[in-house]
């Protein structure tokens, strides 16, 4: 090799490993952009090499292969940094995401997508071994060409000295180093290893919980009258899968929402019932239902996901028991689950429907959550008949219409008798659904449609005959995903009082909500917070 190769080699093998750790999100997207600033884990390599050449004169394979093993630890990490806030717009968290991957795998797999999924994970096996080969190729091409010589040169000693002075200026907070250096990975390294030794430590958990709740004082007064203001009512509590402020906030959104609210509203009014509206900050975004869900009925917040951990270990009173202790059959209704739920014991749902009962045989629209949200919802109503001698009832569902991926819209049927037979749907309709191409990179379009269909369905329900008065909660339990919802988008979520009641929405009124469809812009708080807002609007009715 001349002396020319040698140097190109050299030089290709350092931007390599400075660009393996400094690269940055390509928004929306899971990709990556190249970014030629100087990556701290770089700089610490650099020096390692500096050291272990002058010491031992050469740098064995052995320590090659350690060093790139460690070095594609921190490449992971940095993508992992960089992605995760881009597509759900949150900071990485390893103790609740790493557990994610497999319920993730599972997912597709059921779905019908295990090919993929499979084919998936090969690739990424396969890139993490080529990558790894690659670092390791790249820290031997240094050692050898370019070690020996920046120990012979003194301007490279002064190089050397200017990066890892940028490097620990950057690592004490000085901003003016930002353009010039990437952020580091090990910080994040170690902030993730803290949480996860916080998490495993008895006494750090122990202080997770708060003492007691909302819902904890509820039950611990014994009061009869606490659901005094439902006077009996059914009480239908339905997450609105990622439905979030973007639907308010977004001129994109607005623009074909706003319509489909007014005919929301319109079949409120049809149905005889009146609304009312606030937003409050979800302990989530993106994903991860289950702390909204849980946060709402323990009345804790759980933006903190080890709280949500250690808080199914206790036994600890939620809604559900509230509303048994004072006659309420309670449901949980989550439709888009089709295999054994061991935390659902936590919840104690006198009753827990899934989605393999609902014996769904229409057109799948995606591969993933298969059963559209209006025909769960007409099936349960079928399944689970009420009349005035059963018991009132609490009813919490999720939605799975709206949920990532973004990809078709099943049709609303406006002959609900026909949604249940073996023939839902229009076949001229499922096909043209079913021929629209799928935009990965823009999502925004399909989800306002999907959130129009969700409009729809929730108006033509509304509007079907009910057996006994019932209050619904209709609230979204967290934004989209980032590629959708923005960058920087607020936590908030909407929610939906509806009612046939008038005194009861103007408790909530009295509370900040304000009457229609569209919620003041403020946020109430958190949705752990909105828990107390429904235990007193639904309390005791005060003396005339």
């Amino acid at each position: 090799m001349t002396v020319y190769r040698r140097t190109a080699a050299a030089l290709l093998a350092l931007l390599f490993l400075n660009a393996s750790l400094s690269f940055r999100n390509w928004w929306p997207t899971p990709g990556i952009l190249l970014d030629a600033r100087l990556a701290p884990g770089f700089v610490w390599l650099w020096l390692l090499l500096l050291l272990a050449v002058a010491w031992r004169r050469a740098l064995s394979r052995r320590a090659a292969g350690v060093l790139a093993g460690v070095y594609l630890l921190l490449v992971v990490l940095r993508y992992a940094d960089v992605t995760v806030p881009a597509l759900f717009g949150r900071t990485l968290n390893l103790y609740w995401d790493v557990p994610q991957l497999p319920r993730f795998f599972w997912v597709a797999v059921t779905g019908g997508a295990w090919p993929q999924a499979i084919a998936g994970l090969t690739v990424l096996v396969l890139l993490g071994w080529g990558l790894h080969r690659l670092l390791r190729l790249s820290i031997e091409v240094v050692a050898r060409e370019a070690v020996p010589y920046a120990l012979r040169a003194r301007w490279t000693w002064l190089a050397t000295a200017v990066a890892l002075g940028l490097v620990l200026a950057n690592l004490a907070g000085v901003r003016a180093t930002w353009p010039l250096v990437s952020k580091p990975v090990l910080p994040t390294y170690m902030h993730q290893l803290r949480l996860l030794a916080a998490a495993a430590s008895p006494e750090h958990m122990a202080r997770a919980l708060p003492a007691t709740s909302v819902v904890d004082g509820a039950l611990a007064s014994a009061n009869p009258r606490a659901l005094e203001g439902l006077q009996g009512r059914d009480v239908y509590l339905i997450f609105l899968e990622s439905v979030g402020a973007v639907v308010h906030d977004d001129e994109r959104a607005t623009r074909v929402l706003r319509p489909a609210r007014e005919r929301l509203a319109a079949d409120i009014a049809a149905a005889g019932l009146q609304v009312v509206s606030a937003f409050v900050r979800s302990p989530t975004i993106g994903g991860g239902s289950d702390l909204a869900h849980v946060s709402l009925l323990s009345g804790i917040d759980l933006s903190d996901p080890r709280r949500h951990d250690l808080l199914l270990t206790t036994t600890r009173p939620t809604l559900i028991g509230v509303f048994r202790s004072h006659g309420y059959e309670t449901f949980g209704f989550y439709p888009s689950v089709s295999w054994d739920w061991p935390e659902r014991a936590w919840y104690g749902y006198d009753q827990y429907v899934e989605g393999r009962p609902l014996d769904y045989r229409g057109p799948t629209f995606d591969n993933w959550w298969k059963i559209p949200d209006q025909f769960s919802f007409a099936r349960f109503e079928q399944l689970y008949p009420r009349d005035a001698r059963t018991p009132p009832r609490f009813v919490l569902a999720a939605t799975i219409s709206t949920h990532v991926p973004f990809i078709r819209v099943p049709p609303y049927q406006p002959d609900w008798q026909r949604l249940l037979g073996e023939q839902p749907f229009d076949e001229v309709d499922v096909t043209r659904e079913m021929a629209r191409p799928v935009d990965w990179l823009d999502m925004m379009p399909v989800y306002v449609r999907l959130v129009d269909y969700t409009y729809r369905w929730i108006g033509g329900y509304l509007r079907q005959p009910r057996p006994r008065d019932t209050v619904y909660v209709l609230l979204g339990d967290h934004q989209p995903t980032a590629n959708v919802s923005g960058e920087g988008a607020s936590w908030d979520v909407p929610v939906h009082i509806v009612s046939g009641d008038p005194q009861l929405l103007e408790r909530f009124i009295v509370q900040g909500f304000a009457a229609g469809l569209e919620p003041p812009r403020a946020p109430l708080g958190g949705m752990h917070e909105l828990t107390a807002m429904l235990l007193q609007a639904f309390g005791p009715v005060p003396p005339p």
